[in-house]
């Protein structure tokens, strides 16, 4: 299925949400809509919500006709400028009385959505699926995330330094990313880390601060993070600890992670 699903990042997807969703712009609502689409253009892993224009309060203005960017094979993941369309059509500005919004709306060629406009998640302060605020991007209906207690023997080293040792991780499985496992704060080195001024938004389990490691002369920067404060798909890796092996080592029962994930 990841293979399949992938395979298809060439083609523009849509699909229906089945749900209310609303967005605000300086404590205004400038988006409410039943009829909700997620759109993702070519080669975007991330969806943007799409409604009809009727349902953009303060309607579009300043017309640009867009071609399509040529992006080659690579992959666009959130850090991608919404600006960046890979299918042709025209992008729009919404005009939010005293802080309008350039290039934040975007209308496809493709008949499939006729009369819908693709909305840029960040240029609107606040989004609500019915009356639930959502953070980061639109909840993928094809993802989730799955929080497994497990008694699996996981050692991080950094440096030839053991960083952390658990027998009582929480192991996370989130759809199309690798595993990771979140380990308890009291299995952590944690005089060995310094708490970074980064911080990220996962549409699924919140707000996440992050670590960095410094062991001996070596530094490595967010090699961590946790979540003080998670949503409740995230609840059982509140406060826990889960280091990128990306950049350090992790074992699991002695096997590498990083061998087996690719």
């Amino acid at each position: 299925m990841d293979h399949f699903t992938m395979s298809r990042l060439d083609e523009l997807r849509w699909c229906a949400m089945h749900r209310r969703v609303r967005a605000t712009v300086a404590g205004e609502t400038v988006v409410d809509s039943a009829d909700v689409r997620q759109v993702w253009e070519p080669h975007r892993v991330v969806g943007f919500y799409a409604v009809p224009v009727a349902d953009i309060i303060p309607g579009l203005v300043e017309p640009t006709e867009v071609s399509p960017a040529d992006v080659g094979p690579r992959v666009l993941d959130p850090d991608d400028a919404f600006t960046v369309h890979t299918c042709p059509g025209v992008q729009w500005t919404v005009p939010v009385v005293g802080r309008p919004l350039p290039a934040a709306a975007f209308t496809s060629h493709d008949p499939d959505l006729d009369g819908f406009v693709v909305l840029d998640w960040s240029a609107f302060d606040l989004w609500r699926e019915e009356d639930q605020v959502v953070g980061g991007h639109p909840h993928d209906p094809f993802k989730r995330i799955d929080c497994l207690a497990t008694s699996r023997h996981v050692v991080v080293t950094a440096g030839g330094v053991v960083v952390a040792d658990s027998n009582r991780a929480t192991l996370l499985l989130e759809t199309y990313l690798p595993p990771r496992y979140y380990l308890p704060r009291d299995d952590v080195a944690m005089d060995l880390l310094v708490q970074s001024e980064t911080r990220t938004t996962c549409a699924y389990k919140g707000h996440a601060d992050y670590w960095s490691a410094a062991v001996g002369a070596t530094a490595i920067t967010d090699v961590a993070w946790s979540y003080a404060d998670p949503l409740a798909d995230g609840e059982p890796v509140r406060d826990r600890i889960c280091f990128y092996d990306e950049r350090v080592r992790v074992t699991v029962d002695g096997v590498d992670t990083a061998a087996t994930t690719g």
